[in-house]
């Protein structure tokens, strides 16, 4: 232990001389650290398990001779404990960590994984959006359960997908404080034995739920009057119809998923927004010939990587793909006719209802396989043993399929559709 020293006064402390390091008493191991530009600090130093240490407890005249003596004997308190004073602040300093600190740098060391710069900036804005609001200034280690329901609630419902994302962000940031050192405990956004007590499951609130879907015969009218509409929204729901792909999918698709060339549309596994885990395969989409031109006619926006993109450059909405849906369906009826409506419920028919078109008209106008169709949705075929060992996507028949389909939608003669029963070549 430093020998004690002279117990100066604070006229004695302000009258101090450096550059140097003066011990001002009181304290043992509480000094005066003055370097050459006169710049003064309180230094204190102190020995446990062996080993010398120093700690610097503010700035003067910040913090007063007698505010530092303060300092100096909680520090003393702790060391008769066996607590290292150094290492209890550094905890402290690790648990007040706030959220939005955890959110930054989750996203300095995890988002780097993303394919692209839109969906790292997808992935921040959700969060910037929903959740910062409400977590940001919280220390990462006091956000609990009821926080977590405060953000997700008035998703939920509502925006079941939304919700459902933000959920998944919110576990990875939690869990990624935790395994950094800033929180201790349970993960409160956690799904499974947590959150699956108190909130609906996603499926029960959409994946059970028949999205309103076009008639079969209406379809082709629907089409031609999409067809009639401009802009970029009206195009990506054209191609969402032609590749019958989920709106995310579309919505998120970058150039570098494209081949033009080869007549492909690859979707890497744990892209944003197409429903494909980053354990599984690519979805290989064949692109047909309506498919290409219709992409070989779009605009490009310089340094934007999106192949349908918003006036700003950003993704389009789910939403705005929804707004033409509702445009053409008011049109139609304005003009006399009776709309795009689902045939069991009567609601106006919206863009993930067009899946549905195409798989009704696969099973009851053609003789296509309903595998083949299932493949071309993204959906898991047959029992996990199958899927093992059926490794294949059947590309080359699902374009014969997709261009059938293309050419039904466009009214066009459909003489080479398989007959129900016969078998589908391609």
């Amino acid at each position: 232990m430093p020998k004690r020293a002279r117990e100066l006064g604070p006229l004695e402390v302000k009258r101090l001389k450096g550059p140097g390091v003066f011990a001002v008493g009181g304290v043992a191991g509480l000094s005066m650290q003055i370097t050459e530009s006169d710049s003064r600090s309180w230094l204190f130093r102190y020995r446990i398990n062996g080993r010398r240490r120093e700690a610097g407890l503010g700035p003067y005249p910040d913090v007063t001779l007698a505010r530092a003596r303060d300092y100096a004997r909680e520090a003393r308190d702790m060391i008769r404990s066996g607590i290292d004073p150094i290492e209890h602040r550094r905890a402290a300093q690790r648990r007040l960590l706030t959220f939005a600190q955890a959110v930054d740098r989750y996203a300095a060391e995890k988002t780097v994984e993303f394919r692209s710069e839109v969906h790292r900036v997808q992935w921040r804005r959700s969060l910037e959006k929903h959740a910062l609001p409400i977590l940001g200034d919280m220390a990462v280690q006091d956000v609990t359960l009821q926080d977590v329901l405060q953000v997700l609630r008035p998703l939920w419902t509502e925006k079941t997908e939304t919700g459902s994302k933000v959920r998944q962000r919110l576990e990875r940031v939690l869990d990624f404080a935790t395994v950094s050192g800033h929180r201790t405990g349970e993960n409160p956004a956690r799904w499974r034995g947590n959150l699956d007590m108190v909130l609906a499951a996603p499926t029960r609130l959409t994946g059970g739920r028949n999205f309103p879907a076009l008639q079969i015969d209406d379809a082709p009218r629907w089409y031609a009057a999409l067809r009639a509409r401009r802009g970029m929204s009206a195009r990506a729901l054209e191609f969402q119809a032609l590749t019958a792909s989920r709106s995310g999918a579309v919505r998120f698709a970058t150039w570098d998923e494209i081949d033009l060339g080869a007549g492909l549309w690859t979707i890497q596994p744990g892209r944003k927004q197409s429903k494909i885990p980053p354990s599984g395969r690519p979805h290989r989409v064949p692109l047909t010939d309506k498919m290409r031109a219709l992409l070989e006619a779009l605009p490009r926006a310089q340094d934007n990587p999106l192949v349908f993109w918003a006036p700003r450059g950003g993704t389009l909405s789910d939403a705005t793909l929804g707004a033409v849906m509702k445009k053409i369906d008011a049109a139609d009826e304005r003009a006399g006719g009776a709309g795009f409506r689902d045939a069991r419920t009567g609601a106006p028919a919206v863009p993930h209802g067009v899946r549905s078109t195409f798989r009704s008209w696969v099973a009851e106008r053609t003789g296509f396989d309903g595998d083949m169709a299932e493949i071309a949705l993204a959906h898991k075929v047959g029992t996990k043993v199958q899927q093992a060992y059926d490794r294949s996507d059947q590309v080359e028949k699902r374009r014969a399929m997709m261009a059938a389909w293309g050419r039904f939608l466009a009214g066009e003669a459909l003489g080479d559709v398989v007959p129900i029963g016969a078998r589908a070549h391609g």
